[in-house]
């Protein structure tokens, strides 16, 4: 049964905001809220924020679609990124995240979440944030990465676990990547990428025997590329933000924010699937 290879499983796992994909069980979070943040509202919470530019950075995930599927990419038409980019179309994926967050996100959510990131802390955090999801990634920036992170002091390390315990406090980043795994493969074998068709089932429970290795893969990744990101922050800074971030409201920004990302990708991936069978067959589409 075919695995998602390593490159694919990267633009995967590439952090949201900085650590990483957390969904919720799923979408309807703010369902009971009193009141709903308007469209307007909601852009301005992303812009401050930066989540526009995490959404953004899912954009990532389409080149790497051919390897994710264990597919050479010479088996697909020469343009076939031109012939897909529809799906990843900048203000597309901002406007799937708001239809999402529309229902979701209350004017207490979006005050608190605004006002931090609002705040020169704040912004200071969002830019480097925002810098990190646009990069490349590679094994030089990974080394570097692994290289900070065993330099630093076990009190700013110990802060540093704070900040991922409060974007991914229910511990779900390696059974979310896992659920788009699957979603991706079974939207691939339905459109005939494959010459075996998947089992769901089988599928699920091949996965669910590494679960726990990708669960420790990624906090290792995590926090690595965490002392890289916030490494001009000071170690007051970074306990300010892990602080911020263990406030209820913001654990249900977060949970929600995750959710919502989560869903985009899986989303997009399976819409993908279709479209790169058309294009493996040489058709134009």
């Amino acid at each position: 049964m075919r695995q998602l290879r390593q490159a694919g499983l990267a633009a995967l796992t590439a952090p949201m905001l900085v650590f990483g994909v957390a969904p919720a069980v799923g979408l309807g979070l703010g369902a009971g809220a009193a009141v709903a943040a308007e469209r307007a509202e909601i852009r301005e919470f992303l812009q401050v924020t930066g989540f526009d530019v995490a959404i953004t950075s899912v954009q990532s995930q389409m080149k790497d679609a051919p390897v994710m599927l264990g597919l050479p990419e010479e088996e697909f038409a020469q343009n076939w990124q031109a012939q897909v980019a529809d799906l990843y179309d900048e203000a597309k994926l901002q406007d799937l995240a708001m239809t999402m967050l529309e229902p979701n996100l209350s004017d207490k959510m979006r005050e608190e979440a605004v006002a931090f990131y609002g705040s020169d802390l704040g912004q200071r955090l969002v830019a480097v944030e925002n810098a990190s999801h646009v990069e490349e990634s590679s094994p030089e920036r990974d080394a570097e990465a692994e290289a900070i992170l065993s330099d630093i002091s076990k009190t700013r390390r110990a802060e540093l676990e704070r900040l991922a315990f409060g974007i991914d406090a229910q511990g779900v980043s390696a059974r979310a990547v896992q659920d788009i795994q699957v979603r991706f493969l079974m939207a691939a074998s339905e459109a005939g990428l494959f010459e075996v068709e998947l089992d769901e089932g089988m599928l699920r429970a091949q996965m669910a025997t590494g679960y726990e290795a990708l669960r420790e893969e990624l906090r290792a990744a995590n926090l690595a590329h965490a002392a890289r990101v916030y490494q001009e922050f000071s170690d007051e800074e970074i306990a300010r933000y892990a602080d911020a971030l263990a406030e209820p409201e913001m654990q249900r920004v977060y949970e929600l924010l995750n959710a919502v990302q989560y869903e985009v990708m899986a989303n997009r991936l399976e819409r993908l699937a279709p479209r790169l069978a058309k294009l493996r067959q040489g058709q134009e589409i």
